[in-house]
């Protein structure tokens, strides 16, 4: 501003001379990014009018506001000649940050208004400078501090350079909740942000005591929902106070609560127009009943769950609204839920976003809403679930748009994961050692569903390949057909198999969640260089064995699976039982059963955290038919089955120790998985598995213990595990560490 001064006092030391002339010409001198038409016309001089003090000031100033100029200042000849000569400011040429990470990186870049391209303007460089402090404060990092260097290239373009020195963290050394009684701060500790440093709290899993400003607002009413859901509805929660101390960083986190006294459930009473529900029959499906401690998280479930109810009908726009009547006297709370059904709801149109490889058609089978059909909020999440279960889409969320009183649009935006891959891979395994492979796989050909896969894969155990093929709706139908032709060389640990063949599968959608198929196998094994071990076993057996037997065998199957997403669910069951009918020609004569339960369920609504529980089962067994052999038995061991244990190592035995499998199984495995870089999805997870094996009973059991890292990487999906035996026998064969790849979690 200094430098228009010095300008308009120029122009007043000549306002003499200048008043008794006229404008003749106007000409510019440096300027580039305005052409010369648009300059005058923002200066309001125009040739022919008398030179005036006044609107040669106003001519200055309107181009200093356009914040393209360093400096302007006017020069006058005798002729009546103006020359504004302008000093441009640069062209921002590069912009660099030093001094932290990649990731911090591209957020700073996302909201600060310094680009590359722009016009270099020190306002702009200042207000970026304390973005970035409060940037890193809400992330707990405090006195964090922001230089910047410029280097000019040349007269129009500059180099802008951000060295960030970033803060220190503040550490909660204490958490000091005042006037709890009934309730302490472990009770509050797993749903808030900030907590205090635990002892190693550097180490992963413990917490770490950092200071998260952008939480702790939040963490108050967290407090108070969590009194609200041991039914302390009187709880008052102070903000909280931190005080804070300079010179170490350290800090104390303090409420103050005032309790009050714990509430009971007395009358709960629906008010809605007759014939939507059935009152009595909701009523005692709520979670809260009377004479129960209230609870606010029940509250609301009971409250979506009633506005569910009526969504499917139709009625998109529903509001229950709950009102909690407290009767100070005798603690007791009534509840009662206003319902406002608004106006039926039918869908006008269904769109479909982001699919840039999916065919329209092939997302839409999958919708169960359809255009002038009544709107059902159970069928929109269903469509949610079901696109998700393909495994095509990364994410999928469906929006609703009003169009008017009575109808809405549905956008289905859905974000594709890479479904084709070309490539190799290498990695290692207790049991079979180095394994290298090389694929290429399409889960969504030309974005028709149709899945092809051509695999080939060698350890120190195997060597086996396969092409595959399936359409999971054959012409958009409820039909699916599939084959694969393979072949598989295995090295067990009492023979080797030699295993080639070819199958084709048909397959039928009896409902959403309900499919039931029907396999046809045809496929010949050989086994070679058996042990001493199982041959004294072989030589036993007065049914015959085959060294090489053809298998021509159907099997039926159906199959239940209402989970959210193909690679991780977390909420939903997956079950599965096939028969094996072997006997259709060929050699081998048995009945095989295989029955897989999966139950998923995730913590975030209940507790804030992702944590997610599952659940896996699997039974076998086998009836024998005739002949039946070793390598169709039953076996134990490796991913997929027993952690801990070698790959199919676990079966009853013989008198010389050969595995000679079993006839009967079951697994059992518990998991616990937990997000650990949520930025490139990678989580963690621990695991117990038990298992149960035998010829007529249940006779082998062993058991183990873990934990697996669980990545959703560009590749597909990647587990490592390692695992350790809890339950062994001795001549058990143990695996420490396998990994996976491609498998679900």
């Amino acid at each position: 501003m200094k430098k228009v001064l010095l300008s308009l006092a120029c122009i007043a030391a000549l306002s003499d001379t200048l008043c008794a002339k006229q404008i003749n010409d106007i000409k510019f001198e440096g300027l580039l990014y305005l052409s010369p038409e648009t300059a005058i016309e923002m200066t309001g001089l125009k040739v022919g009018q008398q030179i005036d003090i006044d609107t040669i000031d106003n001519a200055v100033k309107t181009l200093f506001r356009q914040q393209y100029f360093e400096d302007i200042w006017i020069e006058d000849d005798d002729d009546g000649v103006l020359t504004i000569h302008l000093k441009e400011k640069p062209i921002i040429a590069k912009v660099d940050i030093e001094g932290i990470g990649d990731s911090d990186k591209e957020s700073i870049n996302s909201f600060s208004n310094v680009k590359k391209g722009e016009i270099y303007d020190f306002g702009k460089i200042e207000f970026a400078k304390e973005q970035i402090k409060k940037f890193y404060e809400l992330k707990g990092f405090f006195d964090t501090v922001v230089d910047v260097e410029t280097n000019r290239f040349n007269e129009q373009s500059i180099e802008v350079k951000f060295k960030i020195n970033r803060g220190e963290n503040i550490i909660i050394k204490s958490v000091d909740i005042y006037g709890a009684n009934k309730l302490d701060y472990s009770d509050f500790e797993p749903s808030i942000a900030n907590k205090e440093r635990e002892f190693m709290g550097w180490m992963w899993g413990r917490n770490d005591g950092k200071v998260n400003l952008f939480e702790l607002e939040q963490d108050a009413s967290k407090i108070r929902d969590i009194y609200y859901k041991y039914g302390y509805l009187d709880a008052n929660v102070s903000a909280p106070y931190l005080r804070v101390s300079f010179d170490n960083y350290n800090a104390k986190l303090e409420y103050k609560i005032d309790e009050g006294e714990k509430y009971k459930v007395g009358n709960t009473t629906i008010v809605i127009p007759d014939g939507f529900i059935d009152i009595e029959k909701v009523q005692k499906g709520f979670a809260l009943q009377s004479r129960d401690i209230f609870d606010i998280v029940k509250l609301r479930k009971d409250t979506k769950k009633l506005e569910d109810m009526i969504a499917d009908q139709g009625y998109a726009y529903v509001k229950v609204y709950p009102d909690i009547n407290k009767d100070t006297q005798n603690n007791i709370v009534n509840i009662i839920y206003t319902v406002t059904p608004a106006d039926r709801v039918y869908i006008r149109d269904v769109r479909i976003m982001g699919n840039s490889v999916t065919i329209d058609r092939v997302v839409r089978r999958d919708v169960f809403l359809a255009p002038r059909d009544l709107y059902n909020r159970t069928d929109l999440k269903d469509s949610r679930d079901a696109l998700r279960r393909t495994g095509y889409f990364e994410d999928v969320t469906i929006k609703e748009e009003r169009v008017s009183k009575d109808e809405v649009d549905l956008v289905v935006e859905v974000k594709e994961r890479q479904t084709g891959m070309i490539g190799g891979g290498i990695g290692y395994g207790s049991s079979d050692g180095f394994l290298i492979n090389a694929y290429v796989s399409e889960n969504n050909l030309l974005g028709s569903g149709v899945s092809t896969s051509v695999n080939v894969e060698r350890s120190d155990r195997e060597l086996s390949g396969s092409v595959s093929m399936a359409n999971p709706r054959i012409f958009d139908s409820v039909y699916s057909l599939g084959g694969s032709v393979y072949r598989k060389d295995y090295d067990y640990y009492d023979y080797d198999e030699l295993t080639s063949g070819f199958y084709v599968s048909l397959g039928r959608k009896l409902g959403r969640y309900v499919s039931t198929f029907i396999r046809y196998t045809y496929e010949t094994s050989e086994l070679s260089d058996i042990s001493a071990a199982l041959q004294r076993d072989i030589d036993k057996d007065t049914s015959g064995y085959l060294a090489k037997a053809l298998k021509s065998s159907v099997m039926p199957s159906i199959s239940f699976n209402n989970t959210d997403d193909y690679y991780l669910p977390r909420r939903g069951i997956a079950a599965s039982t096939s028969f094996e009918f072997a006997g259709l020609g060929g050699d081998q004569e048995f009945l095989k059963s295989i029955t897989k339960f999966s139950a998923f369920y995730g913590l975030e609504d209940s507790i804030g955290y992702d944590l997610i529980l599952r659940y896996k089962a699997q039974f076998g067994w086998i009836e024998e038919g005739g002949y039946l052999p070793y390598n169709e038995k039953l076996y134990l061991g490796g991913i997929g089955s027993l952690r801990g244990f070698e790959s199919s190592s676990v079966s009853p035995r013989n008198a010389d120790g050969a595995l000679t499998g079993g006839k009967i199984s079951f697994l059992n495995t518990m998991e616990i998985s937990f997000p650990m870089v949520e930025r490139i999805k990678m989580r963690g997870a621990l695991f117990v598995d038990y298992g149960m094996i035998g010829d007529k009973s249940l006779d082998e059991k062993r058991a183990s213990a873990g934990a697996a890292l669980e990545w959703i990487s560009p590749m597909g999906p990647i587990q490592f595990i390692f695992a350790k035996p809890l339950k062994k026998e001795d001549g058990d064969r143990i695996s420490s560490f396998e990994f996976t790849m491609g498998r679900t979690f």
